[in-house]
């Protein structure tokens, strides 16, 4: 913020909440049991016992009524010229960072990290900055649209409410399902609602970029599925496939962490991975690991600190014995030497940290390598030290309901069975994510009504019988709670930062409450807005969040300019619960001789931002591509494949195919093919239609055994050149001709010095 801004933090622009004493008071809310009411604001269960006993069982709204003020007579803090900043939430991607935007005149013009979020702390990702052209985007939807003779067309929000009524007042409400990305806060509690209101339990959480394998053998060893990973505290962090300055987790927060990492006392960083990521490109010690084979790795990292005196746990000291540094070596072509080196870093610098990330858990056999990873862990005393609890979130209700691949897979299943006869979506895009080895597109034809909530056009809208279009982050309301808190527990608010771009477009929120009260209108009558479903939240919340004996009123402002609720998180410890480790031999195959690697990569992410001309143009952190999708090989693969960078060739698994062209780089194991996510779109606007490839499309549907997701770095593929060459687009090519027009002059050192009289 430069200094001639205002930086002030205040309610959203457009709204003045008039005062207790000068508004009419609205109608109180029907007589609800305290439980029930808890339940219905987000503050149940666990919540219920924080409230206390003096909330009356008939609640009133202490505010009234709420005035929406035009900007044609603005407050007296929109100057004109002179930008306000306010707070509110990234929604870019699931890890819940808060952000401060910069409104002028009505208009978000720019975003910034909130400083007072302990996820972000004032740092914002290139997605996050890239919210404002999301907002602005031309291929949003204005209108709702239906299917009439096989056609999507344009309709009123009355007829669209109106055909939703009926549809769903039709069906079975046991056979009605959402399907969601990561969903969390009071939005997460309304779609809870809204299911339960139906007698339906079918909730699909979907996203492919995720950490569940992870989480499950979190749960199982340590008693907490997402513990606080303290990298400033640890002397060497040793990353199997964890991208965690990039794609894995909370990048933002891990990389204010990595700073700290490396200041000071500099930490040392040593990845195994057979793709080099962002977080690879930074390493001190970079080991290209034979794809699958992680676990082995891990396992033969874990034989080294035995022979080196360190205990191992009883019920994997078998799996530990079986792989001595020598198999190790022959299976994960990372020499002997690589890995007793490996072993005796991680025994000098102490403590440390080892984290599992997407290549390894995203095998057919990944719980059980990313058992073998946090085995390094509980060996080296780590838990504890660097792997600490964070405690229970006091209000579960509240907690995000994170995605997977499992329940892709689940959903699918559903369709084909014909166990649905609605679906709403939101916040996903299965139709483009789902390998079509799932069948997915077909089996939506299953379910006679999808209703799908979006800003844009995407590939599940195209398939859709009902779109409804959604406000934008910056204009709308919400709660959110970030599935990885490092401090204590936070819930951070979202408020609008203008008024929405098209009229009539109502925000998740209002969506879901228009829904419940077609089903539970009673109970949800005296909230006219979403707005006043979070006012009556925050009033509900137990005395002890008021500080200084705050009233409703100032509680709602002060949470708005700080963007953020601070919760008191119970304490709680962490296990060391080792089981049984058991890792298959991989085999070769003739046929399928290469391994896929469909990378994320921060930017367009898993193909959520393809629409966004501004990543589009930030070139890879790696390769320096923009504006295309590329298959990354290495040299020695290149060399045997007779193919060269720019060379066209088609990539084929058991379950398809896609051509794309060769990008030859030495980050990159021999028997591993790696090509972006992010690409290959067929519908969603005009800046993502028809641009590269999507590698998700010829993925095998193989599942990991233990947790039922699916193996998105376990197909098996071949790669042949097709004769075809194309040039790759980079920022910043040294091979720029200047085509004999002497745009750029330039002479020796030598004639430099005579010519300067050096």
């Amino acid at each position: 913020m430069s200094g001639n801004e205002i930086k002030s933090f205040s309610p959203a622009p457009f709204r003045s909440i008039l005062s207790a004493g000068s508004a009419t008071q609205a109608a109180p809310l029907p007589r609800i049991e305290r439980r029930d009411f808890l339940k219905m604001m987000g503050w149940g269960t666990v919540g219920v016992t924080l409230a206390g006993c003096d909330l009356p069982s008939t609640v009133t709204l202490e505010e009234g009524k709420e005035t929406v003020v035009s900007y044609l007579s603005p407050e007296e803090y929109a100057i004109p010229g002179v930008g306000v900043w306010y707070a509110s939430a990234c929604l870019q991607c699931p890890a819940g960072c808060g952000i401060h935007g910069r409104v002028r005149e009505g208009l978000a013009l720019k975003l910034e990290g909130n400083p007072d979020s302990p996820v972000n702390r004032g740092k914002l990702c290139q997605m996050g900055q890239s919210g404002v052209q999301t907002h602005y985007n031309p291929d949003r939807l204005g209108k709702p649209q239906l299917r009439k003779h096989g056609k999507l067309v344009d309709i009123s929000w009355d007829e669209a409410w109106k055909v939703l009524a009926e549809k769903v007042g039709a069906a079975s409400g046991a056979r009605v399902a959402w399907f969601t990305g990561t969903v969390s806060g009071h939005q997460a509690v309304l779609i809870g609602e809204h299911l339960e209101a139906l007698g339906s339990k079918h909730h699909f959480v979907h996203e492919v970029i995720n950490n569940a394998v992870g989480r499950a053998v979190n749960q199982d060893v340590l008693g907490e599925a997402m513990p606080r990973l303290d990298i400033d505290k640890a002397k060497l962090v040793l990353s199997f496939g964890a991208d965690f300055l990039g794609t894995w987790v909370s990048p933002t927060h891990f990389a204010t962490e990595y700073a700290k990492f490396r200041s000071g006392t500099r930490g040392v960083l040593v990845v195994a991975e057979p793709k080099m990521s962002l977080t690879g490109a930074n390493a001190d010690l970079w080991l290209a690991v034979r794809p699958g084979t992680e676990g082995m790795l891990a396992l033969g990292i874990a034989h080294a600190l035995m022979k080196k005196g360190v205990s191992v746990p009883e019920a994997a000291r078998a799996a530990v014995t079986a792989y001595a540094p020598e198999k190790a070596a022959e299976i994960t072509g990372i020499s002997v030497q690589r890995i007793e080196q490996v072993a005796a870093l991680l025994k000098q610098h102490s403590p440390s940290l080892v984290l599992a990330g997407a290549t390894v858990e995203g095998q057919e056999q990944g719980y059980q390598a990313a058992s073998a990873v946090m085995l390094l862990n509980v060996m080296l005393g780590n838990v504890g030290k660097t792997l600490v609890s964070r405690g229970e979130f006091p209000f579960p209700q509240l907690s995000p309901r994170t995605g997977n691949t499992r329940d892709l897979v689940a959903f699918a299943a559903a369709a084909k069975d014909k166990a649905l006869d609605v679906a709403f979506f939101y916040g996903a895009n299965p139709v483009y994510t789902a390998p079509d080895s799932l069948g997915l597109v077909a089996a939506l034809q299953n379910i006679p009504f999808k209703v799908v909530l979006t800003q844009f056009p995407d590939e599940t809208a195209a398939q859709a019988d009902l779109v409804l279009p959604v406000a934008s982050s910056l204009e709308d309301w919400g709660t959110h709670v970030a599935d990885y808190q490092p401090e204590q527990g936070v819930i951070t608010f979202q408020q609008p930062l203008m008024e929405g771009l098209y009229p009539g477009t109502p925000g998740l929120g209002d969506a879901l409450l228009k829904l419940l009260k077609m089903r539970a209108a009673q109970k949800y009558s005296a909230f006219n807005d979403y707005f006043s479903y979070l006012q009556n939240a925050v009033a509900s919340l137990p005395e002890q969040y008021r500080a200084g004996g705050l009233t409703n009123k100032q509680l709602w402002e002060q949470t708005l300019q700080k963007g953020l609720l601070t919760v008191d998180s119970a304490p709680g410890s962490l296990n060391t619960n080792v089981g049984e480790i058991t890792l298959n031999e991989i085999k070769a195959d003739a046929e399928y001789p290469l391994r896929l690697i469909p990378s994320p990569r921060l930017g367009l992410w898993d193909g959520r931002h393809a629409n966004i001309p501004w990543l589009q143009e930030a070139p890879d952190q790696i390769s320096k591509i923009v504006w295309d999708s590329w298959a990354e090989l290495h040299p020695s693969t290149a060399a045997r494949l007779g193919v060269q960078e720019g060379d066209v060739v088609e990539i084929a698994s058991a379950h398809g195919a896609i051509k794309v062209k060769v990008y030859v780089f030495k980050g990159v194991h021999p028997d591993a093919i790696a090509v972006p996510l992010g690409q290959g779109h067929e519908e969603y606007g005009r800046y993502a239609k028809g641009l590269g490839v999507n590698p998700l499309k010829i993925l095998s549907p193989a599942v990991d055994a233990r947790t039922g997701e699916l193996a998105l770095y376990g197909t098996r593929v071949n790669a042949t050149r097709t004769g075809v060459h194309e040039e790759l687009v980079k920022e910043g090519r040294n091979n720029i001709s200047q085509r004999g027009r002497k745009l750029v002059a330039t002479i020796t050192a030598e004639q430099f010095r005579r010519t300067e009289g050096v």
